[in-house]
This record gives structure tokens, sequence and C-alpha cells, in this order.
């Protein structure tokens, strides 16, 4: 692919012994390092890190694991370990941390916000290593692809992963989303290799990939169905290799034997990846939490997985059996790690099958839709880099019919043919497909960052795509393969790369809000969908700079540095009033509105009415508060009337169409609504 590009500054930048791919790769990670950094810098809290941080420094302080039990420990732990260079104070005084079953969200807000620690040095502090490992998972997926592709052509997918604004936003913060795509990644690769070119060392230390896989995120139990299903298929595939190869009264032993060898190797890295990397870390996390209460917390959060417990003198049903069994372990010292780990798979398990509740594409609802991550996945992705997914289906499209229409036979012998030469990327595909169906079947629809363990993998194989693609192309003869050549294929690329950066680029430091020409820009995603992929909470620093800066606009001076339709941003004029004295505040995320405003923030809501009424002329709400307050209710869904934020769209009637609010005075960052009433 570089090669097109790079092929005017001659040969030698292009062998296979030159550095400049490392340069280049270097840059990219470079990049995308500062972009984290800049944006880290600027955001609050998001709702999670109010939960994680804490939780991974009672871990590694504590020893204790019943803060968070519903996500695994890797992320928060890599998270909190520069917070313990720090003096810091960890409220293990209160009622919250001794007596309330995960107490996390109220042990989050007194550690960060009410114990004389900075809060916003904690959370900076506490995304270095998070961003760190983005790091070394932009460097793992170029190193993957290089086998795949060759090291030019890595450099592509690199780029798309390692300046994609939902990988920046995300990669930023003490989340377990790019934690579980390094994981699944890791896992993967490793894997693979061990099949391609099995031995003892390979298969342990695929085993050790799927037990870090294993403690990023609790999707990644995923890898367990996906690999029987990777062995299940290479095993098909040789026995088709080498059936002609065998003689008739050999096959049924050759086989058995090797389906055996085969099912023994996997079940073997699991075993290692439980017993030697998921165990150990649980057993020292556990170390201090009580017996005693480990077990009355589970109970009590297991009260109504699977419509309950078991009545006495029955037995259980089949899913409820997990739970009885989780409880159990509980009271065992030597289960008791594993109790803990499965705990937080039941947990999983339950509210993903409860749904969230939230506003997507004209309507609040919380039984989720099939349309929701299709529909989040192509408003969230860059046009570049969605145009080269889109091409490379089309191309893979065209390839499969030309082979199925030269017959059945042909098509099979084709598909095993690819499959042995590509097996890699045949797994890569075969993920997607399968966490795909799984998102999609499922209730939960919380963000486009769910989909993230598939972004690497869908980058790899549609790259390779175009690279055949381009490759025909040169099939031509004379001076139209020599046109093709010298200037459609840079060009196409250059104006592929150099737009994709620019989208990096203008989103930031925004990249949480960032939404695709067709979704509306960084400014106007929110009219089709909230929650994760747009307002988790990250501007509440925003809107304390914006309340401490603020002076009457100058309306001239406005109108140069507005956001959409006008509205303006952050911007100062002339000196005409004493700025802001009260502001009410309707916040949703991780941050503290007392804490950044101090005595100027006054807690809101809906319910409370127009503040106005009550001297108060300054209203600031998160959208996705707004959003889930204004916008039509799904058929049987319920809100309460005063929570719908009545009076303001009384006042402030919201133009008709797709999630429209009423309009603002001020936009803070991208996802505070400020009203001067």
């Amino acid at each position: 692919m570089w090669y097109y590009v790079l092929n005017p500054l001659g040969e030698e930048f292009l062998d296979n012994r030159s550095s400049l791919p490392v340069i280049i790769l270097g840059g990219i990670v470079a990049a995308a390092f500062l972009l984290m950094l800049w944006a880290s810098s600027g955001d609050s809290a998001i709702m999670d890190e109010l939960a994680h941080i804490p939780a991974g420094y009672s871990y590694l302080n504590n020893l204790d694991y019943r803060l968070n039990p519903e996500h695994p420990p890797l992320v928060k732990v890599l998270a909190a370990f520069p917070l313990t260079f720090l003096d810091l104070y960890f409220p293990t005084d209160n009622d919250a941390w001794r007596k309330d079953v995960n107490g996390q969200w109220a042990v989050g807000a007194d550690f960060l916000y009410g114990s004389g620690n900075d809060a916003d040095y904690i959370v900076r502090s506490a995304r270095i290593l998070p961003m760190v490992l983005t790091l070394f998972l932009i460097i793992l997926v170029y190193v993957w692809a290089a086998e795949i592709l060759g090291r030019w052509w890595a450099l592509l997918p690199a780029l798309f992963f390692g300046l994609s604004p939902t990988v920046l936003a995300h990669g930023h913060y003490v989340t377990t989303d790019i934690g579980a795509t390094f994981g699944v990644v890791l896992a993967t690769y490793l894997f693979v290799k061990f099949l391609l070119s099995p031995s003892v060392f390979r298969l342990i230390v695929a085993g050790i990939g799927f037990g870090v896989g294993e403690l990023t995120k609790f999707s990644t139990v995923l890898l367990v169905p996906y690999f029987l299903i990777l062995i299940i298929l290479f095993f098909i595939w040789t026995v088709v290799r080498d059936w002609n190869k065998t003689e008739n009264d050999s096959r049924i032993k050759r086989f058995s034997v090797r389906a055996w060898r085969y099912l023994r190797s996997t079940i073997a890295i699991f075993a290692i990846g439980y017993i030697a990397i998921v165990y150990p870390v649980y057993a020292l996390f556990t170390l201090n939490y009580p017996a005693q209460k480990q077990t009355t917390d589970t109970e009590f959060i297991l009260t109504s997985f699977a419509s309950g417990p078991t009545p006495a003198g029955q037995l259980c049903k089949p899913v409820r059996c997990l739970a009885d069994v989780d409880i159990w372990m509980t009271k065992n010292p030597i289960t008791k790690p594993f109790a803990e780990y499965l705990l937080g798979v039941l947990m999983v398990l339950q509210r993903s099958s409860g749904g969230n509740t939230a506003y997507f594409l004209g309507e609040v609802s919380a039984a989720g839709s099939p349309l929701y991550f299709p529909t989040v996945y192509l408003l969230k992705e860059p046009l570049p880099s969605l145009i080269v997914v889109l091409l490379a289906g089309i191309f893979a499209i065209f390839a499969f019919i030309k082979n199925v229409a030269g017959g059945i036979k042909k098509s099979l012998k084709s598909l095993f043919d690819f499959i042995g030469r590509n097996f890699a990327g045949f797994s890569m595909f075969v993920f997607v497909i399968f966490y795909w169906v799984y998102s999609v079947k499922s209730p939960l629809n919380i963000g486009v960052r769910h989909l993230l363990p598939t972004f690497p993998f869908v980058y790899i194989i549609s790259v390779a795509a175009i690279k055949k693609l381009l490759a025909n192309g040169e099939n031509g003869i004379g001076g139209a393969r020599e046109k093709l050549e010298r200037f459609l294929k840079p060009g196409i690329i250059f104006v592929i790369v150099f737009w994709f950066a620019l989208e990096a680029a203008f989103s930031a430091p925004y990249f949480l809000s960032y939404f695709n020409e067709i979704g509306g820009g960084v400014y106007g995603g929110y009219k089709y969908v909230t929650d994760s992929n747009y307002d988790w909470g990250q501007d509440l620093i925003r809107l304390k700079e914006f309340v401490e800066n603020y002076k009457e606009i100058d309306p001239v001076r406005s109108s140069r540095a507005s956001g959409p339709e006008g509205t303006p941003r952050l911007r100062s004029g002339s000196a005409t009033s004493n700025g802001i004295d009260k502001i009410a505040v309707d916040y949703f995320g991780g941050g503290n509105p007392k804490y950044s405003l101090g005595e100027k923030e006054i807690d809101w809501s809906s319910s409370k009415g127009n503040p106005a009424e009550k001297g108060i002329y300054w209203l600031a709400v998160s959208v996705n508060t707004l959003q889930s307050a204004i916008q039509p209710l799904a058929p049987g869904q319920r809100r309460n009337p005063e929570d719908e934020y009545r009076w303001l769209t009384s006042l402030r009637p919201p133009k008709k169409g797709m999630g429209e609010l009423p309009g603002p005075n001020f936009i803070v960052g991208t996802s505070i609504f400020v009203y001067k009433l």
C-alpha cells in the first residue's frame, strides 16, 4: 500500500530491511498518545471511572474485591498503580465500604470528592497506564497485520485503529473496553500461532494470553466458545487436506487421535489461563475480603438471578444452579477466588438480560434494538475507514458470487484453499461474525465501545481485501495499467489516509462525541443516540471554566465562535456583566458539580421546576439527561411527568426533527447545554 505513496522516494525506502515502516508506526503511536493526553487533560471523570478508579485502588491498597465485581481487575489495577505512590486517603471507615453491598458509587464519590484528595489529579494519573495499554495494542495490531499483509500495508490498519476517534476516546479512560480489545487480540493471536505451529511452549504462551484476556472484561468469556469453533474449523480443514493422503483403513484412527489432541490442547490452554493466571490474581485481590461478607454480598447480588434462590428441598433450575454453586464456592477458602470471578460473569449475564434505558433514534427505550450496533457503527466510524470496509465487503461478495458460479465443488475447494493460506485472517472473520451476532441480539445497548474488540480484525481483513483488489488491477495491459498504478492507486490511498488523519485532528479533544459527517459531526450526534456514544459526563471541567470565565457575550464576537446552528461556545465577549454567580446543574457523569463549581453550583433536576423562580437564572443540563427526559417513549416504557422538563420545552419549544432539543444559549464542550433563563 505505502509502496504506491512512497514510490517516488526511491526503491531503497521500500526494501524490507528499511526502518521507515517502524518510524511511521512510531509516528502513529506518538500521535495517538499526544491526542489522548490532550483529551485526558480536559475531560472530567466519566461515569464508569467513578467506580473503576476507587475499585482498582482498593484491590492494590487493601487486597479486597468488594467493589465493582462485575468487571475483572486488570485495567483497574493498571490505572490504580500510579496512585499507590500518592499520599491518598481511602474511606474504609464509612458505611458504604463497611456495610453496603458493592457500594462502588458512594465509595467512589467519597474517595475522589469527599476525602480531601485532589480528584482531578487522581483521574489524570489513573489514565496514564490505560493509555499506555492502548499504545501497546496499536503495536500489536501492526505486528499481526504485518505478518499477514507485509510491513507497509500493515501501517494502514494500525493507522485506522490508532487514530480512530472511538479508540482515542476510550483509550484515555479507566474503562474495560480497550482492555477487552487488547485481551481478545492477544489471546487470538497466540492461539492461532499455536494452531499453525504447535509446540509445548506455544501452548503455554497461548494459555497465558487467554488468561490475560479473561482479566480484561467478562465479555471475553466468549473466547471459550470462539476458540472451540476455531479448533473445530481447523480440524475439519486438516481432515479435508489429508483425506486423500490417508489410507481408507487408517482414516478413523488417524483423525480421531488428531481430534483428541486438538481438544486436549484447547482444554489445556483454558486450564492454564484460569488456573495459572486468573486464579492467582483473584486470590491476591480477595485476600482481605472477609469470607462472611463475600458470601452475604454474593447472596444479595444474585437474589434475583434466574428467578431467585432455590427453595429448600428442591433441585435448582439449570441456570440458577450457577448462582447456587457460586454462593457455595464463597464458603470455601480454596474456591473463594473463583467464586468472585464467577460472580462477575453472572452479574454481566444478569445485566445483559435486563437491557439499559437510553435514547436511540427518536425514542427512549430499555428493550434494545437489533439496529442499534449497526446504526451507531455507521454513524460513528470515520467515513474514510468506512469506505475501505464497505469496498472490501463488496469485493468479498463479488468474489464469493464468482466462486459459487463456478460450481459447488470448485467453490468449496477455493474456500478450503483460502483457509489454508489465510487461517489467521479467517479466524478474524469468524470472530467478527460471532461477536457481531452476539452484540446485535443483546438488549444491552450502551455504546459502540462494545464493538471495539472487532475493530482491529475488521481493519486488517478489510485492508487485506483492498490489497488484493488493487493487486488484481495490475492485470491490465500497457498504458491502462501504468496509469492506474501511477495515479489512481496512490491518489486513492493518499486521500484515504489524509482524510482519516483530518477526522482525528478536527475531532480533538472531543473524541467521545465524534460522529462522522452523516451522523452530524461532533456537535450533532446527540440527535441520534447518546449515553457513552456522546455524553458520559466528560465536560464538567469545561463547565467550570465556562462559569469562571463567562462575561456577557458581544453578539458580533460570539458569532465568530459558535457551535451548531450558531450556538455560542465557551468564548468571552465584552465585559458588560459580573458573570455567573449561581447556576443550576443537572449533570450526568462521574464528576462532582459541587466539587468543581463550589458555592456557585445548585443541584437541580426537572422535578424542581424553573430555577429562575428561585432567583437562579442559569441552567446547565447534560444532553444525555435531556434526551432521556424529553424524547418520546417506546411502547411500554414509563417516565414520571415531572421528570420530563416540560417547563423548559414550554419556554423553548424544540424544533421538529430527529432528537431535537430546546435551543441552548451555549454548548459547553459538546455535551452540556447551558440556558440563560
